[in-house]
């Protein structure tokens, strides 16, 4: 097979992102579908990252604003609840952690080297009302 390289391609091309099936890959989540090997979704894109967001679940809402608004569809959710961040994509740009409401928020921004269980251990109370 020959691959091109992402400025090779004409103007509004169509890459098919699945081997086989693509309705049926489709309507499962995305780390179960069978992608084709030069499809973005299986390599990794956050090898960059200097902050990554964490996920606290205490406060956590569900209102789904993180997921909405990622640019990397990096916000896992399962069973209607947020359930994480996916860090093999995720680029630590912060947007999740900008448009969340809650107080404290249940994402902020941490060294990329930082453990979850040392991030969570630091994470800040509750904001009293003035």
């Amino acid at each position: 097979m020959n691959y091109k390289g992402w400025n090779e391609f004409e103007i509004g091309s169509l890459l098919f992102p699945f081997e086989k099936e693509g309705e049926k890959n489709v309507e499962k989540h995305a780390e179960e579908r069978d992608y084709n090997s030069d499809n973005s979704y299986t390599a990794s894109t956050a090898h960059w990252r200097v902050e990554k967001p964490v996920y606290n679940p205490e406060g956590c809402i569900h209102c789904y604003f993180c997921w909405l608004y990622c640019p990397d569809s990096s916000i896992l959710v399962r069973s209607e609840k947020m359930t994480g961040v996916d860090y093999v994509h995720c680029k630590g740009c912060g947007v999740c952690v900008s448009v969340c409401p809650t107080n404290p928020k249940s994402l902020l921004m941490f060294n990329d080297h930082e453990s979850e269980e040392a991030a969570l251990a630091s994470w800040p109370k509750k904001e009293e009302k003035k």
